[in-house]
């Protein structure tokens, strides 16, 4: 495993620390879980969408939570429940994919989770970058002599 170092990038950057961090979790991660499949759009200047395959699982199944800037998305398949009625099912080929997953998303500042919702097997989150006022880009006034300048 190839190893370099971060600090050329942070030479000039204030408050970054956390792409470090990102970098060096990729670069463990390199074979990341496939399980299960999804795709992240995004849609217009300042929505996203992240859609995961989800055949098989119901709502009740999946568990999804944001916490310190990384989405979760679990999934477990409960058990049905014991009937009489239903009959014992012997699989000649299971290919359909039911077990236990955990992925979650690193979330830019700003990003937030706007909603979701379970459609024809595929679970769509949607997400927005929400920038406040105060994050927003301002003119700041230069005086010339000794009073600095008051921000607005």
């Amino acid at each position: 495993m190839a190893t370099f170092t971060m600090a050329p990038l942070f030479r000039q950057s204030i408050g970054f620390d956390r792409f470090n961090d990102l970098f060096e979790a990729a670069l463990r991660n390199e074979s990341g879980s496939t399980y299960p499949p999804y795709n992240i759009e995004k849609h217009g200047e300042n929505s996203y969408r992240i859609v995961i395959a989800m055949a098989g699982f119901e709502e009740a199944d999946l568990d999804l939570q944001v916490q310190v800037g990384v989405l979760t998305v679990s999934g477990s398949k409960r058990a049905p429940a014991k009937s009489e009625e239903a009959p014992a099912v012997t699989y000649l080929h299971q290919g359909i994919a039911q077990r236990s997953f955990k992925l979650s998303f690193n979330l830019a500042d700003h990003i937030e989770v706007k909603g979701a919702n379970l459609v024809n097997g595929l679970l769509n989150i949607e997400l927005e970058r929400v920038v406040p006022e105060e994050a927003k880009p301002r003119r700041i006034v230069i005086n010339q002599g000794d009073k600095p300048a008051l921000l607005n």
